[in-house]
């Protein structure tokens, strides 16, 4: 079972360093946590930069949140992970960053907006939905995590930043990577008159997991290339500019005039 433990420490110290790598959290910012079974918890500790975990540093914790394992402290918004977890048994990771684009809409208390791209409709549903702000450690937080969870693996937390989860490290660590660069396609389709929405149907088809239903040719029938033969094109020679008869006359005259 230790072998298990080690992999796992040393996978959530990687993504840890990732996030402050990418730029996703600056000075202290960010937590980690993952499951270790038997309602313990692997977390991140507090007053640490993320750039600088350790596999050896990481708490283990039981379900309510005390440390088992470990000499530093665990950090205060350690709720919100109880939350996701509890929320749904197949959540094996939960990471809460700092992207800068992404918790941009967040502070704003904004949506990224309706599906515009199929490739995030596939990998994190039809909305990334925003929690709306709540002091630190008030319940209805933690309930409206738990409510947007059944729906998403993405979420923006209203003025907090961003909360990713996963069955593994890695899956958590791409949805915050792919919730920031769609938010800054978001951005700039905003700067450019807004993005033109999917069709709903493809969206519920993509959300669904199916293929979706397929489209007409973008070319009208007007403008596709002809089926039948192609008549043959006669090519006529260039055309001689007009015959001036009284050219060389002229010509001869100046000539004269220049003697």
């Amino acid at each position: 079972m230790r072998p298990c433990v080690d992999r796992l420490r040393a996978e959530l110290a990687d993504a840890s360093r990732a996030l402050h790598a990418r730029g996703w959290v600056a000075n202290h910012d960010g937590n980690l946590s993952a499951r270790l079974g038997d309602g313990r918890l692997l977390a991140t500790p507090t007053a640490v930069s993320k750039g600088d975990v350790r596999p050896e540093w990481l708490l283990v914790l039981d379900a309510q949140g005390a440390v088992l394992e470990g000499t530093r402290k665990v950090f205060s918004e350690l709720h919100l992970h109880l939350a996701a977890f509890a929320a749904r048994p197949d959540i094996g990771v939960v990471l809460h960053a700092h992207p800068p684009t992404a918790t941009g809409f967040a502070v704003c208390g904004m949506e990224l907006g309706v599906p515009f791209m199929a490739e995030p409709v596939v990998s994190l549903g039809p909305r990334v939905p925003l929690v709306p702000f709540a002091p630190p450690k008030d319940p209805r937080l933690d309930q409206a995590l738990q409510q947007a969870l059944q729906g998403a693996d993405a979420v923006l937390l209203g003025n907090h930043g961003v909360l990713t989860v996963g069955g593994s490290c890695e899956q958590a660590l791409l949805r915050m990577e792919l919730v920031e660069h769609l938010a800054k396609i978001a951005l700039v389709a905003r700067q450019l008159g807004g993005p033109a929405p999917l069709p709903e149907a493809v969206v519920q088809q993509l959300a669904a997991g199916g293929r979706p239903p397929s489209q007409p040719s973008f070319a009208p029938p007007a403008e596709r290339a002809p089926t039948g033969p192609v008549p043959p094109v006669t090519l006529r020679p260039p055309e001689r500019p007009a015959e001036r008869p009284d050219l060389r006359r002229l010509v001869a005259e100046a000539v004269d005039r220049a003697r």
